[in-house]
């Protein structure tokens, strides 16, 4: 299977659609699984196998991630795309995050998005992107700001996180938008 890679100045972002993804676990061991997914252990893999076992589309919904590898040494950093895209809505929230500590702080996150963004909405066709954080987390909400996302409220008691209901504080960005 050929994936596609977005190529940034430091990265290497690795799409993972649900074809992919269905591929994958069809056709990888769990020792491949562990290590195509950056999983540390096979207590990681049996919670993502049952995300997989789960479903993952519905008839107008889907996602689109791309694993960000760090282009000298192709290690799994962490991810960044759309995991509630809406097709007929051509809309999608986007999600990120890294995983290790050591990458953090360092600009990363803001070379990633750059790609997915402009991948979404002159690829995937997005009209609108739309972020959901927690108020405490400061640096994702500066970087949505940093790509000139709008507030647009908060959804009260939106997420479980730890067995407590948070707000989330919604941004979105729309495709006019970004491309001014």
């Amino acid at each position: 299977m050929t994936f596609e890679i977005l190529t940034t100045e430091r990265l290497l972002l690795r799409q993972l659609s649900p074809e992919i993804v269905e591929y994958v676990y069809a056709n990888y061991s769990n020792e491949q699984l562990i290590n195509f997914l950056g999983l540390e252990n096979e207590e990681q893999l049996v919670i993502e196998k049952n995300k997989f076992e789960k479903g993952l589309t519905t008839f107008n919904k889907s996602f689109l991630y791309f694993q960000i590898l760090d282009k000298s040494t192709e290690k799994i950093i962490g991810w960044c795309g759309f995991h509630t895209w809406y097709l007929d809505h051509f809309r999608a929230e986007i999600g990120y995050g890294l995983f290790d500590e050591n990458f953090k702080n360092k600009g990363i996150m803001t070379e990633t998005m750059q790609a997915v963004l402009e991948y979404g909405f002159h690829q995937m066709k997005l009209y609108r992107i739309e972020a959901f954080i927690g108020s405490y987390n400061i640096p994702s909400l500066k970087l949505v700001e940093k790509f000139g996302f709008t507030k647009e409220g908060i959804l009260r008691n939106h997420y479980l996180k730890n067995n407590v209901m948070e707000d989330s504080v919604v941004y979105s960005l729309l495709q006019d938008e970004y491309n001014q």
